[in-house]
């Protein structure tokens, strides 16, 4: 059986009847839901108009949006940190023993 999606203003709806008194057995078979995911769908959106539901999804992207950006860059930074560290190794311990400024100073 194909899964339906639901608008945000579908779900306002949805859970707008069962406020309005209509007994959630029937709001569930009307619309064709589990009673699971009414009542999950009344937990993260109680009391919320579409507007704010809406919003609400829209911040929930771009958090998940910017997870993945410093995912990234902080991959990004471990690469460039471990490049570095292999070419200027040598040149760092060399420095140490004094070699690296008795070449470049004369």
């Amino acid at each position: 059986m194909k899964r339906k999606r639901f608008s945000i203003k579908q779900i306002v709806a949805v859970l707008k009847q069962a406020e309005l008194g209509m007994p959630v057995a029937d709001v569930i078979r009307q619309v064709g839901i589990s009673e699971q995911t009414f009542y999950r769908w009344k937990k993260q959106y109680a009391g919320m108009q579409s507007d704010q539901v809406r919003e609400l999804k829209q911040l929930q992207e771009e958090n998940a949006r910017l997870k993945r950006l410093v995912a990234e860059l902080s991959l990004d930074k471990a690469i460039l940190q471990d490049v570095a560290s292999k070419m200027y190794g040598p040149l760092r311990a060399e420095e140490k023993r004094g070699g690296f400024r008795a070449r470049h100073v004369s």
